[in-house]
């Protein structure tokens, strides 16, 4: 009678060589039959192979099987679920696992720990990751290549290229190994970036290591350079692509399609087409999509609509992004009459337009001074779930004011700008060409939208308009903007404007103070810093201060900033600093 190793062993062999996981359950059934009563073993591989089909319910089933059966669970079974978990995007449930096991007396491995980061990774949770790597460290853990590789493609996936960049530095100067898909995660970024100097730093040092790029890694650089109108660095590429035993792919071939059309070659980009085809390759709408929209951009519409007529032919339905290219070619040659004529075969054809499409032809409706059936399209726009844009809004804003409606279009403005859209450049000059000095309060307005957006250089072209207008900015524009700045990262910026907001006698509020210390700290700007800190305590006129005054002196001298900070604080919210705008 065979005995639990021999079950256990025949149930991994089933679970390994991917058999159907009806397989193991017979196998399990048996075992129980024959009165082999399995052990933690046993339910670990059963929990990891329906985990791994994606049958996150029986796993849970056999979960609770063993602990009614008195099998205590161990840290695999706990990794094995909780990892599930977050592969389903149900990251919330894997932490009230994890928290759950220490209520069991089990400790979290470091296999736990990365399994959570990566969850919170796949989800751009990455603040969250912070909090669990503190915890990570205090329970005496080292980040391995796992933690490092999972972290730097958040970052990258995330959009935070610096963090990205600060770890991969962090992880090979600690001699752990980046692999593959972390290299190519950091190329993608600096891609996108438009650093392919970088990009291809990576991509040698990838080489140096020993690690041989994927299809990816490659179709990744041929577009970085195609997107940068570099082709003949995208071929190089793709020939070593080749030599290295990978085929270019329909993502690969669609990205030299549109670094060819970028450049105008639009005809080149057709030849592309045909090789594709020879290769085996089917071309897709992004294919024809791509195509069509260069033959509209260099105004050559008869070819766009004979790749139209091929691609139905071909059983390729049209989408928005084919219908708004053609749309649009036909408006910038004034034929808006064909124009509305495909808006409505797109309608027939169940295709949803977009903001692009209606924002197109608004843009034609106005030009053609047809501002009421642009302003019927804006509306219908609206009633179907788009919500216009700024590119939308200056286009009406523009049409208004060529008809010299100048107060409608600054109320149009105004309502964009309450309603928590950021204007455009356009929209922002509209509005101060037409600004009385009363009306300067919306500029301030718009400086704080600005900041709250992180778009401090539209910030400062508001905050030196007012200053030519001769319209002073006030205690408020000055706190907003030197917030805007600290958090924007520009901190010599937020000190200069710190300076001159003290020079014309304006008392700074207490979160912009604290606000431009931190940030000071952070950088290491100590004598910016001390100034700074000199004009705090001068400003605390309350004697109930001089103790808190006392305490930052001293600890500032001793370089405790986080004293200081606390001290600052406390000070702000006992009213013992002022509290200007």
């Amino acid at each position: 009678m065979p005995g639990v190793l021999s079950y256990n062993a025949i149930l991994d062999a089933v679970i390994r060589c991917k058999k159907p996981v009806r397989f193991a359950e017979e196998v399990f059934e048996e075992m129980v039959r024959n009165g082999i009563s399995p052990n933690v073993f046993t339910y670990n591989i059963l929990i990891r192979g329906f985990c791994s089909a994606g049958n996150l319910d029986m796993g849970l089933g056999f979960f609770s099987e063993m602990e009614r059966d008195g099998c205590l669970p161990n840290v695999v079974t706990y990794n094995t679920l909780i990892d599930a978990h977050c592969k389903l995007k149900k990251i919330d449930d894997a932490f009230k696992l994890f928290r759950a096991m220490a209520l069991k007396g089990l400790k979290p491995n470091l296999i736990t720990y990365n399994v959570i980061i990566n969850g919170l990774c796949r989800e751009g949770r990455m603040k969250e990751t912070s909090e669990v790597l503190h915890e990570m460290s205090q329970k005496g853990f080292v980040a391995d290549e796992v933690t490092y590789n999972t972290l730097v493609n958040g970052y990258c996936k995330d959009g935070n290229f610096h963090q990205a960049l600060v770890l991969h530095a962090e992880m090979v100067r600690n001699g752990l190994t980046p692999n593959v898909i972390t290299y190519t995660s950091l190329i993608n970024s600096m891609c996108k970036a438009g650093n392919m100097n970088r990009a291809m730093e990576f991509f040698e040092q990838m080489h140096v290591r020993g690690l041989r790029p994927n299809e990816r890694t490659y179709t990744t650089l041929v577009n970085g350079f195609c997107q940068q109108g570099l082709l003949n660095e995208a071929f190089r590429v793709l020939n070593e692509m080749v030599r290295n035993g990978f085929s270019p792919s329909l993502v690969t071939y669609n990205a030299l399609i549109n670094g060819h059309c970028m450049l105008g070659k639009v005809e080149e980009g057709l030849k592309m087409i045909e090789d594709m085809v020879e290769e085996g390759i089917a071309p897709d709408i992004v294919s024809y999509s791509t195509i069509i929209s260069g033959f509209c951009r260099y105004r050559d519409l008869e070819k766009a609509f004979q790749m139209k007529q091929e691609m139905v032919e071909k059983g390729v339905k049209l989408d928005a992004v084919t219908y708004s290219s053609l749309i649009q070619g036909l408006c910038e040659q004034s034929r808006l009459a064909e124009a509305c004529d495909l808006f409505q075969e797109m309608l027939n054809a169940g295709v949803t337009p977009d903001e692009f499409t209606y924002t197109t032809l608004i843009y034609a409706y106005c030009k053609d001074e047809d501002i009421k059936t642009a302003f019927h399209l804006h509306d219908e726009m609206v009633q179907k779930g788009f919500l216009p844009d700024v590119v939308t809004y200056s286009v009406l804003i523009n049409g208004l004011n060529k008809q010299a409606r100048t107060r409608e279009a600054k109320r149009l403005l105004l309502k964009l700008f309450y309603d928590e859209s950021v204007p455009s450049d356009v929209m922002y000059n509209t509005l101060i060409e037409n600004c009385g000095n009363i009306e300067f309060k919306s500029a301030v307005a718009l400086i704080k939208g600005f900041c709250m957006k992180g778009l401090m250089n539209e910030a400062d072209r508001v905050f030196e308009s007012m200053l030519q207008r001769n319209h002073n900015p006030d205690e408020a524009a000055y706190n907003v903007i030197i917030h805007g700045h600290c958090r924007g990262g520009n901190i010599q910026k937020a000190y200069d404007l710190y300076k001159e907001m003290v020079k014309k006698g304006f008392v700074p509020h207490t979160v912009t103070v604290i606000a431009l210390v931190k940030a000071l700290f952070m950088v290491g700007k100590t004598d910016e810093l001390s100034q700074v800190i000199t004009n705090i305590l001068r400003s605390c006129k309350l004697t109930d201060a001089e103790l808190a005054k006392v305490l930052i002196e001293i600890n500032h001298k001793e370089g405790n900033m986080d004293a200081v900070f606390n001290v600052l604080t406390e000070m702000a919210k006992n009213g013992l600093l002022p509290k200007s705008g």
